[in-house]
């Protein structure tokens, strides 16, 4: 099962307070989490990748207890072994597309020489047609080539899930296409289990074998049955 949970957490700002409180389990590979803006898909993917911590309940992913209130489960994102590709791609701007690749699989506190030698690095700079520009830094690159560079350093520790916060919300509608495309093909050929969250119907119908629409930080029962039967 890809992702099975049961969780709750309730945000505060101000006067202002938002609850997550959701109960769902997703047997697919690629899951789509689709909502508007403030429906808690963010604060979701944030959960998944230990970045933020429930208050309450269980969160399984890909088999493995990811946390558990009552059995004092709480794994850090490192042990959670999962890829976040965020949605601006988060490269360091001072890196080139090598050191950003080589980057999650460094030692220590210093940046990756800019010669760093790595068969991982190679593959994945092969992989996604980006050796010509792995001396370029990411303001050099267009924004496909920004986008791989960011997926590159996402699966170069092969992790056990890749978790995309809107992927293709910052390109150009004809890039965005073609990058769906390309992603889908990546995902089916290395069979790595894919979460996405978006609030664009067409990343819906190219990715998904299953769908969570939520609103309010719940789930849109309404809406997740007629995008069913509008998507059969």
């Amino acid at each position: 099962m890809l992702l099975d949970l049961d969780i709750s957490k309730t945000m505060r700002s101000g006067n202002r307070e938002f609850r997550l409180d959701l109960s769902y389990s997703a047997s697919n590979d690629r899951l789509v989490i689709l909502g508007p803006s403030g429906s808690g898909k963010s604060l979701l993917l944030q959960m998944i990748a230990g970045l933020l911590k429930p208050d309450s309940g269980y969160l399984k992913l890909a088999g493995r207890t990811l946390f558990d209130q009552k059995q004092g489960v709480n794994l850090t994102p490192q042990q959670r072994q999962v890829a976040f590709l965020f949605q601006n791609y988060a490269l360091f701007p001072h890196l080139s597309v090598r050191q950003n690749v080589a980057f999650s699989l460094r030692r220590g506190l210093f940046n990756p020489s800019t010669k760093v030698a790595s068969k991982a690095v190679d593959y994945w700079l092969d992989n996604f047609g980006l050796e010509p520009v792995q001396h370029q830094r990411p303001h050099e690159l267009s924004g496909g080539q920004r986008q791989r560079t960011a997926l590159a350093r996402a699966l170069v520790t092969e992790p056990r899930a890749l978790l995309l916060d809107e992927p293709f919300s910052a390109l150009d509608p004809d890039l965005r296409i073609h990058m769906r495309k390309e992603l889908r093909e990546l995902q089916e050929r290395l069979a790595v289990p894919l979460i996405l969250i978006t609030h664009d119907v067409e990343d819906v119908k190219v990715f998904s074998n299953e769908t969570l629409c939520l609103k309010d930080g719940q789930i849109d029962q309404e809406r997740q049955q007629l995008l069913r039967a509008a998507i059969a």
